[in-house]
C-alpha cells in the first residue's frame, strides 16, 4: 500500500492522535510501505516531551547537508532547530513517523511535534526558524509553485555527492 499525499499540501501533516503505522516492505521496491504494528507517532514522542524544538534531518555524510546544517546553527541565534542525521536510530524512526522508509536519506526532513516537512517545503520552514532575512525570504518563495521548488530540489539532490562530495562521517 503506498501513501498518497496531494503535491498540493506538500508536507505529511500528523495530527495529534494519528497512528502512523509503516513499515518498509520486504520487495526490492525500499519505498513500499504496509501497515505494521508500531505507532511511529507514540514511538518517537519522547523525542517531544522535554524539548519541544523541531528537529531537522539530514544526510550525515553529504557535504552539501552537512555545509546547510553549519549555515542553519550559525543563522539560529536562539538554537530553534535541533538536529540528526538520517542514519542515525533516532533518524530512522523519525523518517517512519513521517511517512517515510527509515533508509530513505533523499530528502532534508523537519520533524515537528505534529507535522513533517519534506524537500522545499523543509527548506521553506527552516528558513522561517532561523534569523533576518531568511524568513522574508521563505515568504516569497512559498509562492513558486510546489513542483517547480520540488524539481529544483530534487536535482540538486540527486546530484549532491558528484557537486560536492561526501565524507566517510557525519561531521556534525
Amino acid at each position: 500500500m503506498a501513501i498518497v499525499v496531494p503535491a498540493s499540501f506538500g508536507r505529511f501533516t500528523v495530527p495529534s492522535r494519528a497512528q502512523v503505522r509503516l513499515r518498509v516492505s520486504a520487495s526490492s521496491n525500499q519505498r513500499t510501505f504496509r501497515r505494521d504494528s508500531v505507532d511511529w507517532v507514540k514511538e518517537t514522542s519522547s523525542f517531544f516531551e522535554e524539548d519541544k524544538r523541531p528537529i531537522m534531518l539530514f544526510d550525515g555524510v553529504c557535504n552539501l547537508c552537512n555545509g546547510g546544517v553549519k549555515f542553519v546553527k550559525d543563522h539560529d541565534r536562539n538554537r530553534s532547530i535541533r538536529f540528526e542525521a538520517l542514519q542515525s536510530e533516532a533518524g530512522k524512526k523519525l523518517l517512519m513517523r513521517s511517512g517515510r522508509a527509515p533508509d530513505d536519506i533523499s530528502s532534508v526532513v523537519l520533524v515537528e511535534k505534529d507535522s513533517s516537512y519534506i524537500k522545499s517545503e523543509a527548506v521553506l520552514k527552516i528558513m522561517n526558524y532561523i534569523d533576518l532575512p531568511f524568513p522574508q525570504l521563505a515568504f516569497f518563495f512559498q509562492f513558486a509553485p510546489l513542483f517547480v521548488r520540488d524539481f529544483l530540489y530534487e536535482n540538486v539532490a540527486n546530484n549532491r555527492y558528484a557537486m560536492f562530495g561526501r565524507s566517510d562521517s557525519c561531521e556534525i
